[in-house]
């Protein structure tokens, strides 16, 4: 396992988790890319040595490739690519919709850490007011 390559998966995680942490919808699908293209280079690492063939000629020796790391690497090619497509879709109906590419906080969202916040402190009351009883 080449230590670069290896470099480059851990580095194209990381920045795509950087991006997937952002509040806009172009970089979380950018970042999504790049994770995936971060675990698709991951896989074919676990595939073996370079230059190995996957099938060879009957009566020869030699060590072969495994070709299953190759077809799940390019099924996750296929997958991310359509997952990519419907995201850019969301992302262009938010952005006609809204005039901006930025992802809003949901208010039933606030609402509702609202109510938890004031179940938090009302609890902390009557437990107050058994302690002090």
């Amino acid at each position: 396992m080449s230590v670069i390559t290896l470099a480059i998966a851990a580095l194209l995680f990381t920045v795509g988790t950087y991006l997937l942490l952002q509040r806009t919808l172009s970089r979380v699908i950018i970042g999504l890319g790049l994770m995936s293209h971060g675990a698709n280079v991951l896989i074919m690492l676990s595939a073996g040595g370079p230059a190995q063939p996957p099938v060879l000629p009957a009566g020869t020796a030699a060590p072969i490739a495994d070709p299953l790391p190759q077809a799940m690497v390019l099924t996750a090619i296929v997958i991310t690519f359509g997952i990519t497509a419907f995201l850019l879709a969301l992302a262009l109906r938010s952005y006609l919709l809204t005039g901006d590419d930025e992802v809003e906080d949901d208010i039933e969202d606030r609402r509702i850490a609202r109510l938890q916040h004031a179940a938090e402190e009302a609890q902390r009351e009557e437990d107050m007011h058994e302690v002090a009883l």
